[in-house]
């Protein structure tokens, strides 16, 4: 390999842990301090320590947060839905961990440990470097590593040896994957397996990714039994109701209708209370609560309130976090909410930051995925947007309608920009590029 080659996780692993280590310091060492590399360190990789350099981490010294307290640790368990699938993480990984002297931990959405079981030399290893219950590894903290830095990227990565930014770290490998929950695409944490670099496999991230996603789709069987229950209780009621109503759950998801045409998903609001609110894909409904769930009676005097929005007069996307990003609408029905998926929050970005020209679906595609051909995704992701912005989001081509004031809200440093994102548009303003219609937005 030479300086014009990137690494990737199968040339590690070609090597014995010794080599692999000293190649990765190599990379890590030139990388940091500004010199030509021996070899590109993988991408996701790469940008993780331009993030740690940009934000002050020092790649020397070992710096950590304080601890949780034994009855915050309690709380955070008791409140996270990965308690929920934490049986299935334990069947899949704790076992092959400890046989291969590796160490399970599980991190809620911050980063904060809040389970970790395994090999017990490896856990005691642990605790020297801070790896302990409530400690935090986000990676503003700690640095690149196989927790906070799949939080980020939201993708599975396997970090080993000196692909960690704090060098106190170097003799560890570690595999993470994100766990999301299928009920709304939020982000709840990820599990990660780790353990001394000796013990790395190139089989380890599969593994724990795929443990991951039967961790997801036990909250989906979960979520299922919630919607029957609620669909019990909902039925008889909306059997009494005249008129248009249906019932969701929390998350906005359908139970049972009457006098409309069902539909998976009633796009909520970030928060919703017993009231009369404007909800976009419905109009003015009466909302009242229902365990589990709400009853919303959609107002018959305006039947075409689910067609479109009422004048709105500014639309707030704020894309200044690392992991969480919203859309927030003030009209003159009210303000609302949505919280954005990663998806809808790079295609929102893009439509906000070319407000004069607009994108068509090949643009959209051209910048979300280098190929202007994948417009049927594109075409697929927009009408979701439109589901809730309804008619804020003009098309032919696509973009904001031409009254409504847009304000975009982005990260200090540009190259904290949705930090998920491997669209090309997207990794350009990250590299400090302004979008080519920021000064209208």
């Amino acid at each position: 390999m030479d300086a014009t080659s990137t690494l990737d996780l199968a040339a590690i692993s070609a090597l014995d842990a010794g080599n692999a280590a000293r190649l990765l310091k190599g990379v890590r060492d030139a990388t940091l301090s500004g010199h030509r590399p021996p070899v590109r360190p993988r991408q996701l990789i790469g940008e993780s320590w331009g993030r740690m350099l940009q934000g002050g981490v020092d790649p020397d010294h070992d710096i950590r947060s304080r601890l949780l307290s034994l009855e915050e640790l309690e709380e955070r368990r008791r409140a996270s839905p990965l308690l929920d699938i934490l049986p299935v993480l334990r069947e899949g990984l704790v076992s092959v961990a400890d046989a291969a002297h590796h160490i399970m931990v599980v991190c809620d959405v911050d980063g904060r440990v809040l389970w970790r079981e395994g090999n017990a030399a490896v856990l005691r290893s642990a605790d020297s470097l801070g790896f302990e219950l409530g400690a935090d590894w986000n990676e503003s903290v700690v640095g690149t590593n196989g927790i906070g830095t799949p939080l980020v990227v939201r993708r599975p990565l396997h970090v080993f040896s000196a692909e960690h930014f704090v060098q106190t770290h170097h003799a560890w490998t570690c595999a993470g994957a994100p766990v999301t929950d299928p009920r709304d695409g939020r982000l709840i944490g990820v599990v990660d397996v780790s353990g001394p670099i000796t013990t790395m496999h190139p089989a380890t991230l599969a593994l724990v990714n795929s443990v991951a996603k039967l961790g997801e789709a036990r909250l989906r069987d979960l979520h299922l039994t919630a919607l029957e229950r609620l669909r019990a209780v909902a039925s008889p009621v909306l059997a009494r109701i005249g008129g248009r109503a249906v019932a969701v759950d929390t998350h906005g998801w359908t139970a049972a209708v009457t006098g409309m045409l069902p539909t998976d998903r009633v796009p909520l609001p970030k928060s919703l209370a017993a009231g009369t609110p404007w909800l976009p894909s419905l109009g003015r409904c009466r909302v009242e609560p229902l365990p589990g769930g709400w009853l919303l009676r959609l107002d018959d005097g305006a039947r075409d309130g689910g067609t479109g929005s009422p004048a709105a007069t500014r639309v707030v996307l704020d894309v200044s976090g690392a992991r969480s990003w919203s859309v927030t609408v003030a009209s003159g029905a009210g303000c609302w909410t949505h919280e954005l998926s990663p998806r809808h929050a790079e295609l929102l970005y893009l439509l906000a930051t070319h407000r004069r020209t607009g994108r068509t679906a090949s643009d959209l595609s051209e910048d979300m995925f280098g190929d202007p051909g994948r417009t049927v995704t594109v075409r697929a992701e927009l009408s979701r947007v439109r589901r809730y912005l309804g008619g804020l989001i003009a098309h032919r081509p696509y973009r904001f309608h031409e009254d409504v004031e847009v304000e975009v809200r982005t990260p200090e440093l540009p190259l904290d920009l949705l930090p998920h994102s491997t669209a090309p548009a997207v990794r350009r303003a990250r590299g400090g590029a302004a979008p080519p219609d920021s000064a209208g937005s």
